[in-house]
């Protein structure tokens, strides 16, 4: 019979992952777990690679590892850091109704 053991999902994505879209994400996610608090981290395109594939490798990095991550680009340097975390107020959907007069 086998062994049920469960896991964060995030732990079972990226554990599942093969090859080297895998190595690139464990890379990236690397980067991202190195930033402290008010530190800022900065990478810069190489040959065979460019600022935006960077920004979409941090992009998804981030949305695994469940952090807020600003990203802005200057040229072939991408800086990026983790975003105070700021809550948003919940809006309801549709219009707002008219009061009456």
């Amino acid at each position: 019979m086998p062994k049920l053991e469960l896991l964060p999902l995030k732990d079972a994505r990226l554990k599942s992952a093969t090859g080297k879209r895998a190595q690139i994400m464990r890379e990236y996610l690397g980067y991202i777990e190195q930033l402290k608090a008010g530190q800022a981290g900065k990478l810069q395109a190489t040959a065979g690679e460019s600022a935006n594939a960077i920004r979409r490798r941090l992009g998804a990095a981030s949305r695994l590892a469940e952090k807020n991550l600003v990203i802005k680009r200057s040229g072939d340097e991408v800086y990026f850091w983790v975003e105070a975390s700021r809550r948003r107020r919940a809006r309801k959907p549709g219009r707002r109704i008219k009061s009456a007069k």
